[in-house]
């Protein structure tokens, strides 16, 4: 029977997705090896595990404490009498069509161990159905991820949420005909006999019926049915409720990720939307609402053949659902366990940083550079790539280590993950090359077409806005760095895309920003631009916490209007011939002739040689005032008025973002623990990031002897930080103590019944603190009291 459901549903058994993982965790180790220097090889393999993987199930059972000990039900959960447990059993010990595991994954990354919920349907269970008790299961193993702050994996495989019908009561039930001869005429009521109304409400209310008179006989017309079954109907809904907010919480708080490898329905479905994250099989694994036949039947024809019309990876990869599409089970699940190479192994863990000696140079140069004026692929900016000679010019960040994701939607913005020397980060940046968005025919539409839709480079659609601000968030809960090659000329202003929400999608950008926790970084590569509304939503006074802005050197440019915009509107015709007749000679000349002229015939020849020698001149100083307002948008003016933090040589902007990338991160976790000092109470102002950081550069300016300059040289911070953390553990914790006392004093002096109440909560607390501690502790503190109070 469980091979049947298998191959009806051309996935796998929910019990060996263990062992795909264990071989997608040695392919990585095997990969990494190839990838590695000589040295780096030998060293890989000698701290290569012989277990890649421990797994233990995790099993919902009743607290030892609950009255009763019979099969569990979601009103056990809801009055908190089930516990999650781990053990070991065989594949199929399990009675509920939802499995959990905690598994121990020793990656590369981390070859001692990191710790993953995976969570999967059994499709062999009811077709992977939802029920209460498959709800409960889901929503415990995800809550355990939370507790722990671990990633959390759904593999997803179902037919949507449970229907049942009550057995008992389908088999009792009568039909009240309006003529018993003549069925086919139709029917008045459905009842049940005196004798099956006793039984079916006898130990539990299965009806409710009303008594009436059917052929001379009292029998009980049917007005409700409920059933003895569990999981009937509407109540899997609620529980279908439960486990979708349970999902939206557990994207904002861990690593969520959802691998499609069979047909997702209903409440599967918006799973995995919740999830955010989806790696989705390219076969027989369609995320979809409703059931192809269904649909069929409800427009009365056979409009759609497949389910992959509704949500195969062609709608829901270019789509922006789906944001990976893989041929198979294995390469499903390496792609989420290379996702997850990315990633600390808890949420606000450090991040996981590769050692790319023998791979890579963190100081080395970047060998690609764009032409003006020539669209180029921006991920050669990124990975580098081969020139037309075949030769390797490498990119931006560590060779072979972006991966990009929602590679099939919205493509005027590619997203993704990558490395910078070892660190791992996200990524957007602007496609600059024309791009097509295909939106298919319905069949269920006989008027439609398919609609091939061109996007220009450098412009944000609405689904390119929007693809933009769910990558930021996406980052974001997975504790990445974040950096922005921008090259906007601004947001596609037509109707159309102001019909499709453009400026509401936009503004998602700002509210991602907003969010953010880790560093991010904004840069203008070599000769891109930031016009209007895209610098509003890029600018760092959006988050000045943890934003930066840095320009190309030279060739970035930035400002409201492109040169010959602002050129057409600041520059007329007016101020072109004013210009003309400032710098020309040959005007001034006759300027100085149409002065001093007297009789009109010599005016008029005058004006005249003015006329055509300003028509001559006028397109060569339309060019001029384009160059005059292109000087404006320079990076030197933007450093000079403060939008940027500073000039950045293309060349060696994978340096300098390394160690700028470097010295955030450390800084990022002192100041953590300097804001978490005023966390006391609440009469201490909670610090910003921006003010940390000022404590942070006071600290350094008062121990380390150097001038308030060096504060801007990150590998000088960096060594401050590595040879001075006694002192900046102690000025932490001399903040906090002075927190406290703040605190204290603000309660006590309040005044009024503040500081009674304020006053005598101190003082029990004391003593209640005091009874816990050790005899020698109580006097010690009792000492302090009393020398301080004197």
């Amino acid at each position: 029977q469980r091979q049947a459901a298998l191959r009806a549903s051309d996935t796998l058994y929910c019990y060996d997705l263990p062992a795909l993982f264990e071989a997608a965790i040695e392919q990585q180790w095997t990969q990494a090896s190839m990838n590695s220097g000589v040295v780096e090889r030998g060293m890989l393999a000698a701290g290569r595990p012989l277990m890649v993987m421990y797994t233990s199930e995790l099993v919902v059972q009743k607290r030892a404490s609950a009255v009763s000990q019979d099969q569990w039900t979601m009103a056990d959960y809801l009055s908190g009498d089930l516990e999650m447990v781990q053990v070991n059993r065989g594949a199929g010990g399990n009675d509920v069509g939802m499995v959990a595991w905690l598994m121990v994954l020793k990656t590369v990354e981390y070859p001692d161990g990191r710790r993953v919920v995976l969570v999967a349907n059994d499709i062999t269970h009811k077709a992977g159905s939802f029920g209460t008790r498959e709800d409960v299961v889901f929503k415990m193993a995800s809550e355990y991820a939370r507790e722990n702050g671990i990633p959390r994996l759904y593999v997803a495989s179902n037919s949507g949420a449970r229907i049942g019908l009550a057995e008992g009561v389908r088999k009792a039930y009568k039909v009240a005909f309006k003529d018993g001869s003549k069925p086919e005429n139709g029917f008045d009521f459905l009842y049940v006999t005196k004798e099956d109304y006793g039984r079916l409400v006898g130990t539990k209310q299965q009806v409710k019926a009303e008594k009436t008179t059917y052929n001379g006989e009292t029998v009980y017309r049917l007005t409700d049915v409920i059933g003895e079954e569990a999981d009937l109907g509407v109540e899997n809904l609620k529980g279908s409720g439960l486990i979708a907010g349970e999902t939206s919480a557990a994207y904002d708080e861990i690593f969520t990720l959802t691998i499609v490898l069979g047909r997702t329905v209903g409440i599967g479905a918006y799973l995995v939307r919740l999830g955010q994250r989806t790696i989705q099989k390219t076969t027989a694994s369609p995320i979809i609402l409703t059931g192809y036949q269904a649909l069929n039947k409800l427009m009365g024809v056979d409009v759609y053949s497949t389910n992959d019309q509704l949500g195969g990876p062609g709608i829901m990869y270019p789509n922006g659902v789906s944001h990976m599409t893989a041929k198979d089970h294995l390469k499903a699940v390496k792609q989420a366990v290379d996702w997850l190479s990315y990633v600390p192994a808890n949420r606000g863990g450090l991040l996981p940083i590769s050692n790319i000696q023998g791979i890579e140079d963190i100081e080395r140069p970047i060998g690609f550079t764009p032409s003006p004026g020539v669209p180029y692929d921006p991920k050669m900016l990124l990975a580098g790539g081969e020139d037309d000679s075949g030769n390797w010019l490498s990119g931006f960040f560590d060779k072979g280590s972006f991966t990009e994701s929602l590679a099939g939607w919205a493509k005027t913005v590619i997203v993704g993950r990558a490395r910078l020397g070892g660190i791992p980060m996200g990524v957007v940046i602007t496609e600059n090359r024309t791009a097509e968005a295909v939106k298919p025919a319905d069949p269920a539409d006989l008027t439609a077409s398919e609609a091939v839709i061109q996007q220009a480079g450098c412009v944000w659609f609405p689904n390119s806005a929007y693809k933009t601000a769910q990558a930021i968030n996406d980052f974001r809960t997975e504790d990445l760095p974040l950096i922005v090659f921008a090259n906007w000329r601004g947001f596609s202003g037509g109707q159309r895309d102001m019909f499709d929400e453009v400026l509401k999608y936009g503004s998602l950008i700002v509210d991602a920003f907003v969010a953010y926790k880790q560093p991010v970084f904004v840069f203008i590569p070599p000769y891109g631009e930031i016009r209007g509304g895209a610098w509003v939503v890029l600018d760092s006074s959006i988050n000045s916490n943890v934003m930066e802005m840095y320009a190309s050197a030279g060739s970035a440019r930035g400002g409201v209007l492109e040169a010959n915009g602002a050129a057409e509107v600041k520059y007329r015709t007016k101020d072109l011939l004013k210009t003309m007749h400032r710098l020309d000679e040959i005007l001034v000349g006759l300027d100085k002739e149409l002065a001093e002229a007297k009789d009109a015939a010599s005016r008029e020849q005058l004006k005249e040689q003015i006329a055509g020698r300003e028509r001559a001149l006028l397109p060569v100083y339309a060019q001029i005032a384009v160059q005059f307002c292109e000087l404006h948008d320079t990076p030197v003016r933007m450093k000079a008025v403060g939008v940027i933090e500073r000039q950045v040589e293309w060349k060696y902007a994978r340096a300098f973002f390394y160690w700028r990338l470097r010295r955030k991160l450390a800084e990022f976790d002192l100041r953590r623990k300097i804001m978490e000092g005023t966390e006391v109470g609440r009469n201490i102002k909670a610090l910003t990031g921006v003010e940390a950081s000022a404590m942070i550069k006071k600290w350094f300016m008062s121990s380390s002897g150097l001038g308030e300059e060096m504060w801007s040289d990150d590998k000088a911070v960096l060594n401050w930080m590595a040879t001075n953390n006694d002192f900046l553990e102690q000025s932490v914790v001399a903040f906090t103590k002075e927190c406290v006392v703040q605190e204290v004093f603000q309660v006590m002096t309040a005044g009024g019944q503040t500081a009674v109440v304020g006053a005598s909560g101190i003082v029990e607390g004391i003593a209640k603190a005091c009874s816990a501690l050790p005899a020698e502790q109580r006097a010690a503190i009792k000492k302090s009291l009393l020398e301080a109070l004197e």
